[in-house]
């Protein structure tokens, strides 16, 4: 007796990306677990196929979580309109749009008024996240967040990192850079209302477990003529350790989850030479171990308890 499902299903392609966004999951992710290659998944959010087996459509959905009927092409339904009632409907409607439009604009032209009357005063928002570990000689990723209530003219910020460490680049490029003294600024014109910055930062080859570990920075704004400004609030602290920058547990493993969000990050700082290859190794052998005399990570099979 023949299948009652089709071989293949038409599945929508935007849905697919929606979903996948709104769930934080990578084309790389999806595609391990679809057994396809990243192109594939790209072509299937691009509608580039009409169909596709149905198998690798059930398997998507179980990637995505969701029901196969989410991610299928829906069939457009045609809603039959009485023209009468229409016109009718239209006629009533008119007049509440019109109330609607008068109270709008009334209330539009009230904050207009009160805010050409008020100082103003923009609102900042900074954040720096921080790696759980550094250990010596490595290198590690420090992540800033810059966030204002309405649009700026310009804004900069700055960093101080601690002493001998050495800054290496960064994603944007800085506009500023004291290696000396250990300070780096960056300058935004027209700045989005977010704004993140990435940099890496090599920890000294001889720090010690009592070392002063703390970044400070500031973001500041100079609007019409008036100074404000914001420190960075760090998120997280660091600990000399040998672990790598992107295992937040120290367990010497970078899980799946791990892997994730930095799937994530490496596409926001894609200029940067974050070792992914080294990453993606040590996420699909298993776990590695600090080579203290190399000051490197290696990868290697996980202990069997």
């Amino acid at each position: 007796m023949e299948s009652l499902n089709p071989p293949s299903v038409a599945i929508d392609g935007e849905s697919v990306r929606r979903i996948r966004e709104e769930k934080r999951l990578t084309q790389l992710y999806v595609s391990k677990v679809v057994a396809v290659t990243t192109d594939t998944v790209s072509r299937w959010e691009n509608n580039r196929y009409p169909t596709i087996m149905r198998d690798n459509a059930l398997k998507l959905a179980e990637a995505l979580e969701v029901d196969l009927i989410d991610i299928l092409k829906q069939e457009e339904e045609t809603v039959a309109t009485d023209t009468s009632n229409l016109v009718e409907k239209t006629n009533i409607n008119k007049w509440i749009y019109i109330l609607l439009f008068i109270c709008v604009a009334l209330l539009g032209l009230f904050f207009i008024i009160k805010q050409s009357n008020s100082p103003s005063i923009p609102v900042l928002q900074a954040k720096r996240v921080l790696p759980t570990y550094v250990a010596p000689g490595s290198r590690v990723l420090i992540q800033a967040e810059l966030s204002a209530e309405k649009p700026l003219k310009g804004m900069i910020l700055k960093e101080t990192f601690p002493p001998g460490w050495n800054f290496l680049e960064s994603q944007p490029v800085t506009s500023h850079l004291d290696t000396k003294a250990g300070i780096a600024r960056w300058i935004f014109r027209k700045p989005l209302l977010k704004t993140r910055v990435y940099y890496l930062l090599e920890v000294p080859e001889d720090i010690q477990p009592s070392s002063d570990l703390k970044i400070t920075g500031e973001l500041i704004a100079n609007p019409e003529g008036q100074h404000f400004s914001t420190l960075l609030q760090s998120v997280g602290t660091m600990q000399v350790k040998p672990f790598h920058w992107a295992d937040r547990n120290g367990d010497q493993i970078i899980d799946d989850v791990e892997i994730l969000e930095l799937s994530d990050l490496t596409e926001e700082a894609e200029s940067l030479h974050l070792d992914w290859d080294l990453i993606e190794t040590i996420w699909e052998t298993g776990a590695y171990r600090w080579a203290a005399d190399k000051k490197q990570f290696i990868p290697v099979q996980p202990v069997s308890e």
